[in-house]
């Protein structure tokens, strides 16, 4: 036995596993029955959202985190937050380089620290061989040229979820097509008393996944395809500015201005508005809690609740849907064992005990999560099934670079809107908008 306590049979078999893990990744490791040759008492934090399905961080603090520490030799300590508290997290992470090993960002949050990240190109590249091929958006997000600074982990797919009946008593048998017919139906919802919720705030999920998309429709953009040239100021991003005071005004909870993401779920679920962009979460409670979610005719929540996608514009039809990777964090002391957790937990073994639980709430970042046999199993959902397909990303049509992550990160493109709906002219609005995207793109 050598000064380590460990005989040179222990020695081969360790070897063979760290061996294993290395040339085969997270199959290997599993064949090989061993965890990877990390240093002894490697630890390592993970910061994540608050998930909108709860089942799902429960089963990873309870399941799945478990399960890796045990495949990978490591203690593993895993943190959920708000979402809209992670980016001050990051930010007091790098100026003190010190804190997770792994943070969740989301949208293109990862092109702002660029070089406080470790080059994550091996993990993703290796996701998009095995699982069919990473979705645009979550590559323009997290890729910086040939460079990934963050591994893809999901895009939660953004619809509008609305009440079916009402719509249908307003002459809606399906979802309003254009924006001038959802306009309709929500000016005599809204009468009834079932405005349409939207919030104008600063939250980082439903607000720039509608205000964005809302202004391609018009054909309105920040910049042009260069990336060079600011472009915001435009006549069809004029109009698409004055459509939106009329229609806030007359179809709108005015209320949402003030919202976050959480604040439409609660109003859509206690009956009050007819309809809202989000993700499946609506749905999703609604089925976890039948008898507690009902119409005022007394019927179960659920039955009453589709999807569809924004409505059609000028100029097209357009998504902006939220992905989320992982970014692994230059100042960590445990890289090495931080990407294998990535590669771990992306595997589709492990990931799909992960996407059952959302229930389609979140997609996979590859096309393969298409393929599931989760999505035939509820027709309400089927929306969120291929949405990842037609997402554009912050910055369209030019990339989704550091500068379309600052403009995003001030929502300036909501705060347009949010202005002119408040009292500014739309002239106004406009102008302040494009110069302030000017300050940043020079």
């Amino acid at each position: 036995m050598d000064t380590n306590g460990m005989d040179r049979r222990q020695f081969i078999k360790v070897s063979a596993a760290a061996t294993a893990a290395a040339t085969a990744g997270v199959e290997g490791i599993l064949a090989a029955r061993q965890a990877p040759a990390f240093a002894q008492g490697t630890a390592l934090g993970m910061l994540r959202w608050n998930d909108f399905v709860p089942a799902s961080d429960e089963l990873l603090k309870k399941t799945i985190i478990p399960e890796a520490e045990k495949a990978l030799g490591a203690k593993i300590t895993l943190e959920t937050v708000n979402a809209n508290d992670i980016q001050p997290r990051v930010t007091a992470a790098v100026q003190s380089k010190s804190g997770p090993d792994m943070i969740m960002t989301l949208n293109n949050w990862p092109q702002l620290y660029e070089e406080s990240v470790v080059d994550v190109s091996d993990v993703a590249e290796e996701l998009a061989k095995k699982q069919g091929g990473i979705y645009e958006q979550s590559r323009a997000v997290a890729q910086s040229g040939k460079k990934w600074l963050a591994v893809p982990w999901a895009i939660v797919g953004l619809t509008i979820a609305y009440r079916k009946s009402l719509f249908e008593e307003v002459g809606y048998s399906k979802f309003p097509e254009t924006w001038e017919q959802y306009r309709d139906a929500g000016k005599k919802l809204k009468a009834k008393g079932f405005p349409i919720g939207q919030t104008l705030g600063h939250t980082f999920g439903d607000a720039p996944a509608f205000s964005y998309p809302y202004l391609w429709s018009w054909g309105g953009k920040e910049v042009e395809k260069d990336g060079k040239k600011v472009v915001l100021s435009s006549k069809e991003t004029l109009e698409s500015v004055k459509f939106m005071v009329a229609f806030w005004k007359e179809a709108h909870d005015e209320g949402g201005l003030a919202w976050d993401d959480s604040n439409n779920n609660r109003a859509f679920l206690s009956g009050t508005i007819c309809a809202t962009l989000n993700g499946a979460s609506i749905y999703i409670e609604s089925l976890r809690k039948p008898d507690q979610y009902k119409t005022a005719k007394g019927a179960q929540m659920r039955t009453d609740i589709a999807h569809a996608a924004l409505p059609k514009g000028p100029a097209g039809q357009f998504a902006f849907h939220v992905p989320f990777s992982h970014m692994v964090m230059g100042y960590s002391k445990n890289q090495k064992a931080a990407k294998e957790l990535l590669r771990y937990l992306g595997s589709k073994e492990v990931f799909d005990k992960w996407f059952v639980s959302q229930k389609g709430f979140a997609v996979g970042p590859t096309r393969d999560w298409e393929k599931h046999a989760l999505w035939k199993e509820d027709a309400v959902m089927l929306p969120f099934k291929d949405a990842a397909r037609l997402g554009r990303a912050p910055g369209y049509a030019g990339p989704a670079g550091k500068k379309a992550a600052e403009v995003l990160t001030k929502y300036i493109i909501t705060d347009m809107y949010a202005k002119a709906v408040q009292g500014m002219s739309a002239e106004d609005a406009v102008k302040w908008a494009h110069g302030e995207i000017q300050k940043i793109y020079g």
